[in-house]
Formats: C-alpha cells, sequence, structure tokens
C-alpha cells in the first residue's frame, strides 16, 4: 500500500489488483480518502487469463502503465527438501510465471 500511496502522491493514477474484492474495495477507499485516484482489477497472478485481463483492463483504462509494482508473491509451506514438488508450481506460477506473464503483456 505505501508503493502505492507514494507513487499517488506524486500525481500517478494507481490501478490495484489481488483476488478478493473487499480487500481491494478497502484500498482503493483509503487511497481515495487521501485525493489519489485509484481503480483495482480483480485477477489471480498465477492465472494466464486473468493475468491479461488484468493487462488489457489496465491499459484500456489508462492507455499506457509508465510504472509497473508487483509485490505478488507465493511461500513455501514446508522446508524446501520437504516440499512436494508438485505444489512448487504454485510459487513458481505466482512469484515467476506470473509476474513475466504481466510484464510482457503491459509492455506490448
Amino acid at each position: 500500500m505505501k508503493f502505492a500511496e507514494s507513487l499517488g502522491e506524486l500525481g500517478a493514477r494507481v490501478v490495484l489488483s489481488a483476488r478478493e474484492i473487499g480487500e481491494l474495495q478497502e484500498a482503493q477507499a483509503h487511497l481515495n480518502s487521501l485525493g489519489i485516484e485509484a481503480d483495482f482489477i480483480a485477477a489471480d497472478g498465477a492465472v494466464k487469463i486473468d493475468i491479461h485481463r488484468l493487462a488489457n483492463e489496465t491499459l484500456a483504462r489508462l492507455g499506457h502503465v509508465d510504472i509497473l509494482v508487483s509485490n505478488a508473491g507465493a511461500v513455501w509451506s514446508a522446508p524446501a527438501e520437504d516440499h512436494p514438488f508438485d505444489a512448487s508450481d504454485k510459487v513458481m506460477d505466482l512469484s515467476i510465471r506470473g509476474l513475466f506473464l504481466l510484464t510482457q503483456q503491459i509492455g506490448k
């Protein structure tokens, strides 16, 4: 939230994204109360179709993106040596693939 506040105080229009609409509504209201123009798009950063929709809707609303900040990430639920290999997809999908795809889509 501090990134959004700081960028908004400098005049940036902010688009927030997360999976939970309630959290996004609260964040938007907080930023708006500070005089920051903020909007949101609910999306799952690990789901390819959501990432494409997020990028497309953001670009449609803003026209272009000057700064992309991503703090999405997943963590291991066990020590790496005990973590099930199949479960690593969750971490990689959100922390690596999702960020790569979003950056790629915004950069086009």
